[in-house]
């Protein structure tokens, strides 16, 4: 088989992968909502498994740092937050996926163009920067990523260190919150 004949084959079940996935999250979310209880009786597994299915659906909001701030105030928040920040990186595989499998996923504007440039020109940092700033159209930069075919080692890392960061304001922002106001 042809090296780009297989590497079609790959984007094509890359994309059917990611949007089987956002579509079977939109269904189920009120499901997802309902057992947030039990995914939160669950400590640490939950919020993992909390913070993978609300970055592995596709531009769809999920209450991923809600639960890690509530988690930072119950439980230690450090451990809350390597948590989240593990789910939360590998649940952006899909967006990553999504770029991988071709641009055409992709709807060009003045702000898409500018996150393209930042990954071109910064890469790893862009990726990092980007992942640590609370905002949900993260899945773009992992869109871009893939679309550039930046390494998904390299994508996971810096993704997955910026997530980090960012759930740490999280949980020991709830923690300080929550024994603040008890």
């Amino acid at each position: 088989m042809k090296p780009e004949m297989r590497q079609r084959i790959v984007s094509v079940l890359a994309l059917v992968f990611v949007i089987g996935l956002s579509v079977l999250l939109f269904l189920n979310r009120d499901r997802i909502q309902e057992n947030i209880p039990m995914l939160e009786a669950l400590g640490y597994p939950g919020v993992f498994l909390l913070s993978l299915v609300a970055n592995a659906s596709i531009i769809l909001p999920l209450p991923g740092v809600l639960v890690t701030s509530t988690m930072g105030a119950i439980l230690n928040p450090f451990w809350v937050a390597v948590a989240a920040g593990t789910g939360s990186a590998l649940g952006e595989l899909t967006g990553y996926l999504a770029g991988y499998s071709g641009r055409s996923v992709v709807a060009r504007n003045e702000w898409s163009e500018r996150v393209e440039s930042w990954i071109k020109r910064y890469g790893d940092w862009a990726v990092l920067l980007l992942a640590i700033i609370p905002n949900p159209a993260f899945d773009m930069v992992g869109i871009f990523a893939g679309a550039l075919k930046m390494p998904l080692w390299r994508f996971l890392l810096w993704c997955w260190l910026g997530k980090i960061i960012k759930m740490m304001v999280f949980a020991y922002g709830g923690n300080a919150i929550f024994n603040i106001f008890p």
